[in-house]
C-alpha cells in the first residue's frame, strides 16, 4: 500500500490549468484584438474542432439520429463518436449555449491538460514515493510535447487527460487489491475514444507483461480473474458507441489497409527512422510542416516524445541504471515498436497508414522514470552526466541536416536540406537551450533541499517558453489564410440564413471558403472535411472522379454533380472572386452577396427526389471518363445486374447512343427533365426525410442521400425496399398515385450496445454494493 502521504491533487491541477491558461493568453489576445473575436489556430482545430463542437452541442440538445448537415447526410452517431461524443469533456459543455461554444474552446484544453497533470501526479507517486517529485513528473506529462502538439488536434488531449487515471486504476487493482475502479476508467476510456482505446488496450497489455517480468506484480489465479472480469465489465459499460462505430468502420476503407511484404518490418522511407529517433531530443514543429525530414509518413502524425528541458536524459539514466526495472522494460519495448512498422500499427488494429498517436502513454512512463531517476541522488550523479552527454550530442548532431552540401530542384547550390532554415533553428536554438539550461540547473541546484521544487519552477517557465513557440510556429503561418475564418463561419450565419430561403430542401457548395461551412449554417454542403462519414460516400465519390479521404471537395467543374446532388447555391468568397471568374462556368447566375461572399444560383439545380426513364450498366458506366460521369447519371440511373432483373418493366435501358452525348447544352437538358419528375415536397427531418409524391405510373424515385443500413423506408405505411444505385445513393419504387414515402434513420447496432452497456452499468452497480458490504463486514469484524 502506498504510504498515507497529502495528496498534492489540486496543487498540480491548477498548477497546469495555470500555466495552460498563460499559454494561451497572449493568442487569446491577439486573435481578440486582429482575428476577429475567438481563439482560433491552425488546420483540423480551425476547420473541424470548432465547429464540430458547436454543431454537435445544438444537434444533441434537440435530438436526432441523422445529420443532414454533415457531408451529404450521414448518421450522427457514427459521425461524430470519434471526435467527440463519447467525450465526458463534450457533455460537459451541453450547459453552454451552442453559439458560444467558439470561446469554451480555450477553458476546455486548459481543464484537459489540468486534468492530465493530476492524473499523471496520482500514477507516478507510487513509483516515485515523493510527493515533491511525483508533481515534477505529472507537470512533465501535462505539457510533453505530445500535449502541446496535439491541441491541434483538440479531441487527442482528452485521451490524454483521461489514460493516467486508467492506469493508475490498474496499479491499484493490481498492487492494493483495490476494488471496483478500474471499471469505471475502463469504461470511460473506451466511451472516450474506440479508437485510442484500441491502442491504450494493447499498452495495457504490454505495461502488464512488463510488470509481471519485473516482479512489480504479483498475480494468482484468482486476482487475474478479478481483474479479468473486471476488465471485461468495464468494456461493457463502456461499449454504447463501440458497435455502431465498429460496423460503420468496417465499411470504411481508410481503416482497411493491411501491410504486405517488406511493410511488415521497414518503413517506406529510411528518413522515418530519424523523425523517430529525433522526436525524442527536438520540440515538435508544427503539425503540417516537414523540417528536418522530407521524405516519409511525418505531416499530422502526433511523432513526439519530448519533454520540456528534462528531454529524455532522465529516462535515458535511469534505464542504465535500473535494467531490471519494469520501467525499462516498457520503454524498450515501446522503442521496439516504434521502429518496426507492424508493431507500431498493433495499436490501430495492425492498419499499415502510419501514425505515432500512442506515444503519450510510454511519454507517462518516461516521465515516471524521469522523476524516480532525478529524486535518488545516488543514481543520479552516476548516470545523469552520462545520459545529459548522448542527449546533447545527439540534439546537437541534428544541425547537421541544416549545414550538409545539397542541390536545388534546378541544381543550384543550396546548403542544408531542411524544408526552412529560419524554422528550423528556431527550433534548434529552443530545443539545445533546454539542454544547457537542465546542465546549468543540475550543476547549480542538485544538492539544494529543495532542489525538485526549483527544478519544477524551471520545468514550468520553460513549457510556457517552448509552448509558446511551438503555438506560434502553428498558428501565425496560417494567419492570413485564416485571418477571415471567423468572418466567414460564426459571424455570417445571420447573413446566410437571411439571404437563402427555407422554401425547399436543397445543398449548397462553396468555392474559396473554409472546410464545413455547412455546420454552420445547419445546411448540406459538398466542401466537408470529416474522416467518419457515411462509408458509402467514401464509394459514391471516387466513382465519379472525385477522390474522398478525410475531405469531400468536388472539383467546380465537375457540374453534373452539382445537379445530381441539388446544389441550387454556390457561395464565393469575396478574396477569391478573381479564381472563381477564371473557373469560366456556365450555369451560374450571380443572385445577391453577404459581407464576405458572393452568392451563386445554380440553373440546373433539381430538387431532391427524382425519376428517371432509363438505367445503365457498371460497364457502360465505367466506359465514361470519371470527370463525366455525373452528367451521365443526371440521364441514367446507374442499377447493377441484379436490380436490372428484378426492377425490369420499370426503366429502359440507355441506348449506346445516348451515352456518347455530354455536352452542357445535353446536361442542361437532362437536368430539366428530371426536375420536371422531381417528388411534390420533400422534407428533411433529423431522423431522416419524408416525401409526397403523386406518378401517373409506377417509378423509381432516386435520392442523393448516402446509402446507408440505418434506414428503413415505408410507401404509404408499407415497408419498402431501398435499392443501392449509383454507387452509393438510395432509391425506392414508388407506384402510381399520391403516395407518402418515409424515410427513417435508427443508427445500426447502437440498440444491442445501449443494452450492454445498461445491464453492465446494472451489474457494476450490484458489484460496487457487494464490495461496499465486504469492506464494512470487515471492518464490523476488526473494529481496531
Amino acid at each position: 500500500m502506498l504510504p498515507r502521504q497529502k495528496s498534492r491533487y489540486w496543487k498540480v491541477f491548477w498548477l497546469c490549468f495555470a500555466v495552460a491558461a498563460a499559454l494561451f493568453l497572449p493568442h487569446c489576445i491577439a486573435d481578440a484584438a486582429f482575428g476577429g473575436g475567438y481563439f482560433h489556430y491552425a488546420g483540423d482545430f480551425n476547420d473541424q474542432q470548432i465547429n464540430f463542437y458547436q454543431y454537435a452541442n445544438a444537434f444533441v440538445k434537440q435530438g436526432g439520429s441523422f445529420s443532414w448537415a454533415t457531408d451529404l447526410g450521414s448518421g450522427f452517431v457514427n459521425s461524430y463518436s470519434f471526435y467527440l461524443l463519447g467525450s465526458p469533456f463534450f457533455w460537459l459543455t451541453l450547459w453552454v449555449p451552442a453559439r458560444l461554444m467558439p470561446w469554451m474552446m480555450v477553458p476546455l484544453l486548459c481543464l484537459k491538460i489540468a486534468l492530465a497533470g493530476g492524473g499523471a501526479y496520482l500514477w507516478a507517486r507510487r513509483w516515485v514515493r515523493r510527493e515533491d517529485w511525483s508533481v515534477v513528473a505529472a507537470c512533465l506529462y501535462a505539457f510533453s510535447g505530445f500535449t502541446v502538439y496535439n491541441i491541434f488536434f483538440n479531441h487527442f488531449l482528452d485521451v490524454v487527460a483521461l489514460f493516467p487515471y486508467l492506469l493508475a486504476s490498474l496499479d491499484d487493482a493490481v498492487l492494493d487489491g483495490r476494488r471496483g475502479a478500474f471499471p469505471f476508467w475502463v469504461a470511460l476510456n473506451l466511451v472516450n475514444n474506440y479508437f485510442f482505446f484500441a491502442g491504450q488496450a494493447v499498452f495495457l497489455i504490454l505495461y502488464f507483461l512488463c510488470m509481471l517480468a519485473a516482479r512489480a506484480y504479483r498475480v494468482g489465479p484468482r486476482s487475474f480473474a478479478v481483474l479479468a472480469g473486471e476488465t471485461l465489465l468495464g468494456c461493457a459499460m463502456g461499449c454504447v458507441l463501440l458497435l455502431p462505430a465498429g460496423l460503420s468502420l468496417l465499411q470504411n476503407p481508410r481503416t482497411i489497409d493491411p501491410f504486405n511484404g517488406y511493410g511488415y518490418l521497414l518503413y517506406g522511407s529510411p528518413q522515418q527512422y530519424g523523425a523517430i529517433l529525433y522526436s525524442a531530443f527536438l520540440m515538435p514543429d508544427a503539425p503540417y510542416f516537414k523540417d528536418l525530414f522530407q521524405e516519409g509518413v511525418l505531416k499530422h502524425t502526433s511523432m513526439t516524445v519530448y519533454l520540456p528541458l528534462v528531454g529524455v536524459v532522465g529516462g535515458v539514466a535511469f534505464c542504465r541504471a535500473r535494467r531490471s526495472h519494469p520501467f525499462t522494460y516498457i520503454l524498450k519495448a515501446c522503442v521496439l515498436c516504434a521502429f518496426v512498422p507492424v508493431l507500431n500499427s498493433a495499436f490501430y488494429a495492425l492498419n499499415s497508414s502510419y501514425y505515432a498517436r500512442w506515444y503519450y502513454m510510454p511519454v507517462l512512463v518516461l516521465c515516471g522514470a524521469t522523476a524516480c531517476a532525478l529524486s535518488r541522488p545516488h543514481l543520479a550523479e552516476r548516470q545523469v552526466p552520462r545520459a545529459w552527454r548522448l542527449v546533447a550530442l545527439v540534439t546537437a548532431s541534428s544541425a547537421l541536416f541544416a549545414l550538409v552540401p545539397n542541390t536545388d530542384a534546378d541544381g543550384n547550390f543550396k546548403l542544408g536540406v531542411v524544408d526552412l532554415q529560419p524554422r528550423f533553428w528556431g527550433i534548434f536554438a529552443v530545443s539545445i537551450l533546454g539542454v544547457l539550461l537542465f546542465r546549468l540547473l543540475w550543476g547549480r541546484e542538485r544538492n539544494r533541499r529543495d532542489w525538485s521544487r526549483r527544478l519544477l519552477a524551471g520545468v514550468l517557465a520553460f513549457s510556457f517558453f517552448y509552448g509558446t513557440v511551438h503555438l506560434s510556429l502553428t498558428k501565425y503561418p496560417q494567419w492570413q489564410t485564416d485571418g477571415d475564418l471567423i468572418a466567414e463561419t460564426w459571424d455570417s450565419v445571420a447573413e446566410i440564413e437571411e439571404s437563402l430561403p427555407r422554401d425547399a430542401f436543397y445543398r449548397i457548395d462553396a468555392y474559396g471558403a473554409h472546410n464545413n461551412l455547412g455546420l454552420w449554417f445547419d445546411r448540406s454542403c459538398l466542401q466537408f472535411f470529416n474522416s467518419t462519414v457515411a462509408p458509402s460516400i467514401m464509394e459514391f465519390y471516387p466513382s465519379v472522379g472525385v477522390t474522398r479521404d478525410v475531405n469531400s471537395k468536388p472539383d467546380v467543374q465537375n457540374d453534373g454533380l452539382r445537379g445530381l446532388l441539388s446544389v441550387r447555391y454556390m457561395l464565393v468568397a469575396k478574396d477569391s472572386a478573381g479564381d472563381w471568374a477564371a473557373e469560366d462556368l456556365t450555369g451560374w447566375t450571380a443572385c445577391g452577396e453577404t459581407s464576405v461572399y458572393l452568392l451563386y444560383r445554380n440553373d440546373n439545380w433539381v430538387p431532391m427526389g427524382f425519376t428517371y426513364d432509363y438505367y445503365l450498366t457498371q460497364e457502360q458506366f465505367e466506359s465514361v471518363p470519371e470527370e463525366e460521369r455525373a452528367r451521365v447519371l443526371m440521364r441514367a440511373v446507374l442499377l447493377d445486374k441484379d436490380q436490372i432483373r428484378r426492377l425490369d418493366g420499370l426503366l429502359e435501358p440507355l441506348p449506346e447512343e445516348e451515352l456518347a452525348d455530354r455536352s452542357d447544352e445535353r446536361y442542361a437538358a437532362d437536368c430539366g427533365e428530371r426536375r420536371l419528375s422531381a417528388a411534390l415536397e420533400f422534407t428533411a427531418t433529423r431522423t431522416g426525410f419524408t416525401v409526397r409524391t403523386n406518378y401517373a405510373q409506377e417509378e423509381l424515385v432516386l435520392f442523393s442521400v448516402p446509402y446507408d443500413d440505418g434506414f428503413t423506408a415505408t410507401v404509404n405505411g408499407q415497408p419498402a425496399d431501398i435499392e443501392k444505385v449509383d454507387n452509393g445513393l438510395m432509391a425506392v419504387r414508388v407506384p402510381a398515385g399520391a403516395a407518402d414515402i418515409v424515410f427513417t434513420y435508427h443508427t445500426p447496432g447502437l440498440a444491442l450496445s445501449a443494452g450492454v452497456s445498461l445491464t453492465g452499468l446494472a451489474v457494476y452497480a450490484g458489484y460496487l454494493l457487494l464490495l461496499h458490504f465486504k469492506r464494512k463486514r470487515k471492518q464490523n469484524a476488526d473494529p481496531c
